[in-house]
């Protein structure tokens, strides 16, 4: 793993670090957040193995929580990174930050002229279909391949995740935290894609990637109304977003209130889509997601 940059903030690390990644067949980069002050000075591991499975043993003596957060259509790694504001009161709650990128990159990788199709726009799935199936398994790198290099070279505590994210990453949190039960605490959204086989945003990439576009498995209303989460969530909508018919995000409303969902979804007046939008609710997030990391 490459060290792109390590920067000091508000106390702790913020990272960015580039690895091959196998299951995407291109390298691939992703910012991490490490908190430190009174928590103590958690720097990145260094060597082969860092704080490895074998050095922490069955204790998290040391280790942060983690709060992984998905980006939306168009954005990098960076976007969050830099503009939502998080390090301060990640810093102060001592929750560590991971931010992955959003698809696959490179000269070799497969793109599409429209920005909401290929890089850039992974949609966090496993594709199927030519020309995108070399490169285009991003549900398995944020699940399976990037998890199981943080956890093992830096001081995480893999016991004690969250999940969040922002519209196409607000897809990716709510699917992920639904269809893999008992690995988040907590997930939250933040204008989240909430019923992509019924919107454009959603049947044209699962038409691409996939072959079909009834990939209810990527569809977090209907993984609300058919599984829930067996933790708290909280969603954060704005009522002036301009793409509001595209998330039909009131549909995801309905679920949880149908379900009777641990959870909350409020619509927060003249509010976009923007980053101003999820650095003004950000505090938020964090909050609630350490609530539910310490317990």
């Amino acid at each position: 793993m490459e060290v792109v940059s390590e920067n000091r903030c508000f106390g702790g690390t913020q990272g960015v670090y580039r690895h091959r990644s196998q299951c995407c067949g291109c390298d691939m980069t992703f910012g991490l957040f490490l908190p430190g002050g009174d928590r103590g000075d958690r720097g990145p591991a260094t060597g082969n193995s860092g704080h490895g499975n074998a050095e922490r043993g069955n204790s998290n003596d040391g280790q942060a929580p983690a709060l992984w957060y998905l980006s939306g259509l168009t954005c990098t790694h960076e976007n969050a990174m830099v503009k939502a504001g998080a390090q301060k009161t990640a810093s102060r709650l001592g929750v560590a930050l991971i931010f992955p990128d959003t698809s696959p990159r490179g000269d070799g990788v497969a793109d599409d002229d429209a920005y909401d199709l290929g890089q850039g726009a992974g949609f966090y799935v496993d594709a199927t279909e030519e020309p995108w199936a070399a490169n285009y398994r991003m549900w398995t790198y944020v699940t399976e391949e990037l998890p199981g290099l943080v956890f093992d070279r830096f001081p995480l505590d893999s016991g004690r995740q969250g999940i969040t994210g922002h519209s196409m990453g607000g897809h990716g949190a709510l699917t992920a935290a639904m269809r893999l039960p008992g690995r988040y605490r907590s997930v939250s959204a933040f204008a989240p894609l909430s019923h992509p086989t019924e919107s454009d945003w959603g049947r044209k990439q699962f038409s691409a990637y996939l072959g079909r576009t009834d990939a209810q498995e990527h569809d977090s209303t209907l993984l609300m109304r058919d599984l829930g989460f067996d933790g708290p969530v909280l969603i954060d909508q704005g009522s002036s977003d301009q793409f509001l018919d595209l998330l039909k995000s009131s549909d995801l409303a309905e679920a949880m209130n149908t379900r009777g969902q641990e959870g909350r979804f409020r619509m927060q007046p003249g509010y976009d889509h923007s980053y101003f939008f999820v650095s003004t609710f950000m505090d938020d997030h964090l909050e609630f997601h350490a609530d539910a990391l310490r317990n």
